[in-house]
């Protein structure tokens, strides 16, 4: 059976999300060993005003 073009639009989607899931988990945790934000961007694919909305999840401040 062939997917439809919403189906796949849908699944899509849902990947897009669980990346983005991932790459702030892997931020939030390198937040809590202190690593710099400028280096947790760029490893992260995130953007450098993210990081520290995630910081203020955390409640600790990395080097700068």
């Amino acid at each position: 059976m062939q997917e439809s073009t919403v189906y796949r639009s849908i699944l899509a989607e849902g990947e897009t999300k669980g990346e983005e899931r991932k790459q702030r988990e892997i931020a939030i945790n390198l937040l809590r060993r202190g690593i710099a934000i400028d280096i947790i961007a760029s490893s992260t694919g995130l953007s450098i005003e993210q990081v520290p909305q995630l910081q203020q999840q955390v409640g600790k401040s990395p080097k700068a």
